[in-house]
């Protein structure tokens, strides 16, 4: 549906008496969006999903979708997958590279635009009401623009105003919603990626598999992506560091020999994590996926945080929509921060410990997940969603065990190189068989 649509004379101020009050607004289209949208709109009531951008619109993203992704989406979503991951091949600087293989997917790749779209879609199927073109300038809870406690004033560029009982804010990491309820960020990190077009022998070389490289900089690492005829090339690393990220991105895409060929598409992106005592609301107001900085801190995975903290926004967001005081408006918001805290939150929080650990000791981690067939488990659990960051600890208090031994060990001198573990990693792939591409 475009901005366009039917419903936009439904939403334009005439005078108060007369004006739509939806029961949410849902400011962003992306992953958190569609879903908050979707979840409020399969409970019955009327949404309005508000989008800056007109659909499809690039966004700076690997597309990695794995199983926590997965299992959030709504029931019959078909994935639009470029490509089915069964093999990591892992290295250090172009290092050390060793590839472990599976016999199921680990994962699978998409385009974001194609995906952002498809959800959107969906929502609109649930009856949601989307109008792009939408740029939201600000949020009022009192005022001139408030007709009464129970109503919130969605303010757009140009000065028109929408009303809605509860309103969630997915619009994305420079928030203006996520500003409004007060979002304190603890780790900012900047990530620049290359869209690739390559011939047909060199995609083939990439089927099936990604590359995960860890960086010169601490707590960095870039990835190959492929989808088809293109690999999605990246780095992150800390904010910054931006004249030495953009320096680890050319010698990544020069070792990878991938030099020769124009990208498609460059591009850049940072990446906000909250810190631990940031709002998740303010009144009738609710944020999710990057404009609550919610996603994980080691991997910068965000994809997963966002559908999943979307749709528990959508969720509460109708409860607040019901909630006919501030004090029941304010349990409904408390119950919803809660639930995150209990699930997000504490994989984000193992997640900063993990990026601790990594940021001192890489090696370690190439090691382990190169030699060591408990951590390769681990990581094929994850990205499979047979399990998550926070339940691998509470289940093997061995990993948590390990992880408290790790955060106390000074880093060694060895910190960047991989241990003798490496040498023995199980299902490695011979340099003289590394498919083309994998190694500089």
């Amino acid at each position: 549906m475009s901005s366009e649509n039917s419903s936009a004379d439904d939403v334009r101020r005439t005078t108060d008496d007369e004006q739509r009050v939806w029961d949410v607004v849902v400011v962003g289209a992306g992953p958190a969006g569609a879903s908050a949208a979707y979840a409020a709109a399969v409970a019955g009531r009327s949404v309005l999903l508000l989008e800056k951008a007109e659909l499809p619109r690039y966004k700076t993203c690997g597309g990695g979708i794995i199983g926590p992704s997965r299992d959030a989406l709504p029931p019959g979503f078909e994935l639009p997958f470029k490509d089915r991951v069964h093999a990591v091949t892992f290295s250090m600087e172009g290092r050390f590279a060793r590839t472990r293989r599976s016999r199921q997917m680990l994962f699978g790749l998409i385009n974001r635009p194609e995906f952002d779209q498809q959800l959107v879609q969906y929502a609109e199927k649930a009856g949601a009401e989307l109008r792009t073109g939408a740029t939201v300038s600000r949020v009022e809870q009192h005022g001139s623009a408030v007709p009464d406690r129970r109503t919130v004033a969605v303010v757009l560029q140009g000065g028109e105003t929408v009303l809605a009982r509860a309103v969630v804010g997915a619009d994305g990491s420079a928030s203006r919603i996520g500003a409004h309820v007060g979002v304190k960020l603890d780790q900012v990190d900047l990530g620049l990626e290359a869209e690739i077009p390559v011939p047909e022998t060199v995609a083939e070389d990439w089927k099936g598999r990604v590359l995960i490289d860890w960086g010169p900089m601490p707590g960095s690492y870039g990835w190959v992506f492929p989808k088809g005829d293109t690999l999605t090339v990246g780095v992150i690393s800390a904010r910054g560091e931006g004249a030495a990220t953009k320096r680890y991105l050319e010698d990544f895409i020069a070792r990878l020999g991938l030099a020769g060929f124009e990208p498609a598409l460059s591009s850049g992106h940072l990446t906000r994590c909250r810190a631990d005592d940031s709002p998740l609301s303010r009144g009738r107001v609710l944020v999710c996926g990057d404009a609550a900085g919610l996603l994980e801190p080691w991997t910068r995975e965000g994809i997963s945080f966002a559908l999943r903290s979307g749709r528990l926004a959508g969720e509460w967001a109708v409860r607040i929509a019901e909630a006919h005081d501030a004090v029941d408006a304010r349990r409904q918001a408390l119950n919803y921060a809660f639930a995150i805290k209990a699930g997000l939150g504490v994989e984000m929080s193992v997640g900063k410990r993990l990026l601790a650990v990594f940021e001192r000791r890489p090696g370690m981690f190439h090691a382990g997940l190169t030699g060591f067939r408990p951590v390769w488990k681990a990581f094929v659990g994850i990205t499979r969603g047979s399990t998550t960051l926070g339940e691998l600890i509470r289940s093997h208090p061995m990993a948590g065990r390990a992880l408290s031994a790790f955060d106390r060990a000074p880093q060694g001198d060895n910190a960047g190189e991989p241990g003798a573990g490496d040498a023995g990693a199980e299902d490695t792939t011979p340099r003289a068989a590394e498919p083309r591409g994998a190694e500089g």
